[in-house]
């Protein structure tokens, strides 16, 4: 099993109501959550690890969770409320009002970590929950004692906006990185981590902390993967954009899914990757994206529809 390990919240996203007033309707989402709900409609044995709240928020996460097959057995479950977003539109660009403070994810802690059962091959990490704390330690602590013994991945998805103590975030995804056997950046994210330069050479610095593969994800122009030994570019599909929510956790879906697909997903196989299997993982998740990014907000594909 895939087990994904970050925020799950509800996007509250502006509508009109029938009388023209002003409301908003409640989504569910988050950057990791979307990566499970992928997997799990791709046909990956799929696992969420989350800190999930009773209330009418969590109920409606937990059911979009187990509509696309993904266990929520691990999941931590309190009576404190779910994380919001409230998005607001001003001439096509979002801003947020987001609602976290003593929320069920939010107050997950490392004391909350549970033992993972055997079947757990692979743990997937990032996304907002690895901004604040005490949530941002408790999968830092998961990751640091599981990464020994499983394959780990970690996509920060970096949102500066939230970020309120930059040199301790910095820290964080350093050493999660230098953990980790698989890295996934977009080339804005590896711009704010890494300075200026040219996307391959900033990459295999990535590549040299650690990490046995690293992924980039270059919008238009596709996606790249470098390992100690080779690189390797996919193009992008060429489709027409309805907006690009969720491209990236379901990019990380689809590449962990041919992975594991091609019986790649293990510490060994990570160490050498040959280029048939890294372009085979790169266009199943440039697949996904593709699909994802044509309609409107984070709709992942089932594997079905590929």
């Amino acid at each position: 099993m895939i087990l994904s390990c970050g925020e799950a919240l509800i996007d509250m996203l502006p509508r009109q109501s029938a009388a023209g007033e002003d409301a908003f309707a409640p989504y569910p989402g988050g950057a990791v959550f979307n990566t499970a709900i992928a997997l799990g409609r791709l046909g990956a044995p799929a696992g969420f690890f989350s800190g999930l709240s009773r209330d009418l928020f969590g109920e409606m996460l937990q059911t979009a969770l187990a509509d696309s097959h993904v266990s929520t057995s691990l999941a931590v479950t309190s009576d404190r409320p779910t994380t919001l977003a409230f998005v607001k539109l001003t001439d096509g660009h979002a801003s947020y009002a987001f609602y976290d403070e003593n929320t069920a994810g939010r107050m997950l802690t490392p004391a909350d970590l549970p033992a993972l059962p055997d079947d757990i091959s692979a743990l997937f990490f990032g996304g907002i929950s690895l901004v604040g704390d005490p949530c941002g330690s408790a999968y830092e602590a998961l990751m640091t004692r599981e990464a020994a013994t499983r394959v780990t991945m970690i996509d920060p998805n970096i949102r500066p906006s939230f970020i309120t103590d930059e040199p301790g975030y910095r820290a964080r995804i350093e050493r999660m990185i230098a953990l980790a056997d698989i890295v996934k950046l977009s080339d804005e994210d590896l711009h704010w981590l890494c300075g200026q330069g040219s996307v391959g050479t900033l990459a295999r610095s990535i590549l040299e902390r650690g990490p046995k593969v690293v992924l980039i994800t270059e919008g238009s122009s596709g996606a790249r993967a470098i390992t100690a030994s080779t690189e390797v570019v996919v193009p992008a599909n060429k489709v027409t954009v309805a907006d690009t929510v969720g491209a990236g956790d379901t990019f990380n879906a689809g590449v962990l899914a041919a992975l594991n697909q091609m019986q790649a997903l293990s510490k060994s196989a990570l160490t050498s990757l040959d280029d048939r299997i890294l372009t085979g993982a790169l266009s199943m998740g440039v697949r996904t994206a593709a699909i994802t990014v044509s309609r409107a907000g984070a709709n992942p594909p089932w594997a079905h529809e590929l």
